[in-house]
């Protein structure tokens, strides 16, 4: 990995988070970076400096008017030293500094002094992260290039659930991973489809039939598969997720035009990852003004949409091919089953009606099962790591491939 003596200054502000940074400390450390930490006065009523200075075995830059060393002035120092600055648990109050240009701490200062790429990673009380001047000021942090870390969503330490729980840890260290290591990779120069998300099929203008999807774990496949050197082309139904960076985004409402997307794009694909959940039914009339209720039931007819891993299985050539099954019993044979009637390579299983493990949520069960009859299974973990698993389980398949042709 590149992150290996690359100069992270990580920026830990008041949150009941923080205890996260002190993880990612311990991660970057042993990738061999050099993490500088810098803390706020409320940080340390969370968390205390000497975790932090035992985890980067460097001294914790707390208080600007301490210098370390006579001959330096700290702040300039760390600002002209950085490769990249996090901020991480941010809070409202110091995404409310950065916005306007305040400079009254050690952070603060730091960042107004430093010319390297800063992220910041909010954390907070859903109801604090949709204030409009929360929102107009991480807005403004993005017009001057500041790179936001999406919160994920669930039961905050507040009681309240919703958005506003600082991005895992591993999830932080993978993008920082694909910062460092951008164009490099063991999938470097593979071209990969990932299809993401639910589809809509219309009613009328109005309405519509869908499904549950989220689009969380397709769009952390895309990261993660580009993480590690693929060009990736993400087609994604209506989500109401940021795409990643470097990535190719394809937004499509219907059966029918993923279809079209997908089919036009494979056969220059090396890979397929479909975890998009798309509807096997769609109304064979849609009305081109909103149909007015009347006495009495209404009749919709459906007809089938085009089932689309069946036929990218049907014309594979020499493509990889990775499908999903979302079920809510007998997952094991049904995912075997589609596996050997779609001609997959592997497919993804899991049980959306278990707890923390369906589409909306930020977590996953999986079982992995491959053509060759190997499985894999895991226990609950976040999509992003789930997805980082089957990037490395997409590698193993091309090292394979390659094997079998020599």
């Amino acid at each position: 990995m590149s992150i290996k003596n690359k100069c992270i200054l990580l920026c830990v502000t008041g949150g009941i988070a923080a205890y996260k940074t002190a993880i990612l400390t311990s991660m970057l450390k042993k990738a061999g970076a050099d993490v500088r930490i810098l803390m706020s006065r409320s940080a340390k009523h969370f968390i205390g400096a000497s975790t932090f200075q035992g985890l980067s075995r460097e001294p914790v830059y707390d208080d600007i008017f301490i210098e370390h060393q006579a001959d330096q002035i700290a702040h300039i120092d760390l600002a002209d030293r950085a490769d990249l600055v996090i901020v991480a648990p941010a809070t409202a109050n110091i995404i409310g500094k950065m916005a306007n240009g305040i400079a009254d701490d050690m952070i603060t200062t730091t960042i107004l002094a430093t010319k390297a790429p800063v992220w910041v990673a909010p954390a907070m009380n859903v109801n604090m992260y949709q204030h409009p001047a929360v929102t107009q000021n991480i807005e403004r942090l993005k017009s001057i290039g500041y790179k936001m870390i999406e919160p994920g969503e669930g039961l905050l330490a507040c009681g309240w659930v919703g958005q506003g729980r600082l991005a895992e840890p591993e999830a932080i260290y993978q993008m920082i991973a694909a910062y460092f290591n951008q164009n490099q990779g063991p999938l470097k120069g593979k071209n990969i489809l990932v299809t993401a998300g639910p589809t809509r099929e219309s009613i009328d203008p109005v309405r519509y039939f869908s499904n549950y999807s989220s689009g969380k774990m397709g769009y952390a496949i895309a990261q993660a598969l580009r993480d590690k050197g693929a060009d990736v082309t993400l087609i994604s139904g209506p989500a109401q997720l940021t795409p990643p960076d470097d990535v190719e985004v394809v937004y499509i409402e219907s059966t029918l035009e993923m279809y079209e997307e997908v089919m036009k794009r494979y056969p220059k694909a090396d890979a397929v990852v479909k975890s998009a959940a798309v509807s096997d039914y769609r109304p064979k009339h849609t009305s081109q003004h909103k149909v007015k209720k009347s006495e009495g039931p209404v009749t919709i007819e459906m007809v089938r949409n085009p089932d689309i891993l069946k036929e990218l299985g049907e014309k594979k050539e020499q493509q990889i091919l990775i499908g999903f099954a979302a079920e809510t019993r007998d997952v094991a044979d049904y995912a075997k089953k589609k596996l050997e009637n779609k001609n997959l390579d592997m497919i993804v299983a899991n049980n959306v009606l278990e707890a923390d493990a369906g589409f909306q949520s930020d977590t996953n069960r999986v079982t992995f099962f491959y053509r060759h009859g190997k499985t894999e299974s895991f226990e609950l973990l976040s999509k992003n790591v789930v997805a980082n698993h089957l990037a490395d389980a997409l590698i193993s398949l091309f090292e394979e491939r390659e094997q079998h042709d020599c």
